[in-house]
């Protein structure tokens, strides 16, 4: 029998029928939290309130604790106040813009960075930054949880690292539903239990408050330094990033309408960038916290939250539920900040992976490789060196929030050189658009020499402000350079219905998908390139041979 027939069986694999196979998979995920898509009105059925409850649920961790007693033991309770506020101001001034879009066009930051001067491809780049980010936080969190347990239960450090990372993940798999549920329900409990030490000790020791003022830190004189002040608010810039997990639920906003403007705006101001005045709060009581331990017992544990809230317990309650209470606050906050953590980081690999590759491995492989790289960096013992990794990222960090902001709030509203509404489909942009990625790439690369003392040791605590100034800078001068061009790679994405409704919102018009058969809202589809009919983002994203993406026309 010739050998023929067995040989002609053996053929390649069909690139359509893997790619309907990846799309397949991806349709049953995503229509969960809509990961890498626009978020529907359809789904969007949270009042503002929630939807900010739920954002704000996100930042209940205790890192902000960390971060202050660290800034405070080591320059001062002048400097470190004031390189907090420093670092707040930044914070809200440039998370406001990005709040704004996401929650006005139900997008993520990542969808955002696409379009606002980075392109279909060139937003990978900070894609990969910003699931650093949720993994460095996740293992700073998962530390501060394991130290609890060691605390209240003995468990070794090693284990606690563990336990922190595995009780997340069935949290995490239901996506914003369970999300929702968990914040809104533990938030009242958290802040009872963060606020009610720090009354109780101003109200019968005012004399903490004097020792808080006075101290003068291990490297300073207790007065005033620019260069303290800058170093601490670098260490604080690392959480810039932070307005990123607030747009993955600030994406679910409900349509902004004249009926609801007043909450909506409050919402939006107070979920998004307003997220850093508790930030600031938090931090500041860490310093208070810590210098309140210095006086008590030694600054061994000051940096440590479970030891600064064991021993503000110790002062109001018998000692028989002060154990108890610490840890119970500690895994709290884990808890809460960690799922965000470890749902955002996921949502981020997963649109750098499936753009690359144009294949969609599930979100739940991301939400392991995450806490793969969180659990590597606690059993490494990140939180003995957690102000130089923070110092560091924070550059980066920087870098690429600031271009963002600067793109929204300069490029298209006052040169008008950046598409208005944001555009995020593949076939819509350029694969790099320079404004973006060369801004971010010399704010980022020349901070960070900064921050190394490569251009000298008087310069080094300047890092962060380079970082943001050359962002600010290079980004509407590149898009002067460029006139523009590298924006959108056409202009007309085939379908005559308007992206927008009459109030601005995006549209709520569902069009059928004629590769995955599902429907999807108007910002959500775009005209096949070889068919009388729509494909929805995601299946562009997943299109190997390119049959379907629109050419380019401009």
């Amino acid at each position: 029998m010739s050998a023929e027939p067995r040989l002609a069986e053996v053929t390649e694999p069909d690139p359509a029928q893997e790619a309907a196979r990846s799309t397949d998979q991806a349709v049953k995920e995503t229509l969960e939290d809509y990961t890498l898509r626009f978020a529907p009105r359809s789904y969007r059925r949270w009042t503002p309130m929630v939807v900010a409850t739920t954002a704000l649920g996100g930042i209940a961790y205790m890192a902000d604790f960390s971060i202050g007693a660290g800034i405070g033991l080591a320059h001062g309770t002048g400097n470190a106040l004031l390189a907090i506020a420093v670092a707040a101001v930044v914070i809200f001034v440039t998370g406001f813009p990005l709040a704004y879009y996401g929650a006005r066009y139900n997008i993520d930051l990542d969808l955002i960075t696409r379009g606002s001067g980075f392109g279909y491809f060139g937003s990978v780049l900070t894609s990969v930054i910003f699931a650093s980010f949720t993994f460095i936080f996740f293992a700073l969190e998962g530390s501060i949880m394991a130290q609890g347990l060691k605390l209240g239960l003995g468990l070794p450090l090693w284990l606690g690292y563990l336990v922190s990372t595995l009780m997340v993940i069935p949290l995490v798999i239901y996506g914003m539903s369970a999300l929702s549920k968990l914040q809104v329900w533990t938030t009242p409990i958290w802040l009872l239990l963060m606020v009610g030490p720090l009354v109780y000790l101003v109200a019968t020791d005012p004399g903490s408050v004097d020792r808080f003022l006075a101290y003068a830190g291990t490297d300073g004189d207790g007065g005033v330094n620019t260069a303290s002040v800058l170093l601490g608010a670098g260490v604080c810039l690392s959480l810039i990033a932070q307005i990123g997990e607030q747009i993955d639920y600030l994406r679910f906003m409900p349509p902004k309408t004249e009926a609801n403007k007043r909450g909506w705006w409050t919402a939006v101001v107070m979920a998004g960038p307003g997220w850093v005045v508790l930030g600031a709060l938090k931090q500041a009581i860490g310093v208070f916290l810590a210098v309140y331990i210095i006086a008590e017992v030694g600054a061994s544990a000051a940096p440590e939250p479970i030891q600064q809230f064991k021993h503000a317990f110790d002062a109001m309650m018998p000692s028989w539920i002060v154990l108890p209470l610490a840890v119970a606050l500690v895994v709290i906050s884990q808890i809460k900040i960690n799922v965000t953590n470890a749902y955002s980081g996921s949502l981020a690999w997963t649109n750098s992976f499936t753009r690359v590759t144009r294949r969609y491995p599930g979100r739940m492989v991301f939400v392991l490789v995450n806490l793969g790289f969180a659990l590597a960096l606690m059993e490494a013992d990140m939180f003995s060196f957690l102000n130089s990794i923070l110092g560091f990222y924070s550059n980066c960090a920087i870098a690429w929030v600031v271009t963002v902001a600067t793109d929204i709030g300069v490029n298209k509203y006052v040169l008008k050189l950046s598409p208005h509404a944001p555009e995020f489909r593949r076939g819509m942009l350029y694969a790099v658009n320079p404004v973006g990625v060369v801004s971010f790439v010399a704010a980022s690369g020349l901070s960070i020499a900064m921050y190394f003392h490569a251009l000298g040791d008087t310069l080094q605590p300047y890092s962060p402000v380079a970082a943001a100034v050359i962002a600010f800078v290079l980004t509407p001068l590149m898009a002067v350079v460029t006139k523009g061009r590298y924006y959108l790679r056409r202009t007309d994405d085939g379908i005559a219905e308007p992206l927008l409704d009459e109030d601005g919102n995006p549209s709520a018009v569902a069009y059928p998908c004629h590769v995955c058969r599902q429907q999807f809202e108007r910002p959500d589809v775009a005209a096949c390139r070889t068919h009388d009919a729509v494909v929805c983002s995601l299946c562009l994203s997943t299109d190997k041979v390119g049959d379907h993406v629109l050419p380019a026309t401009v």
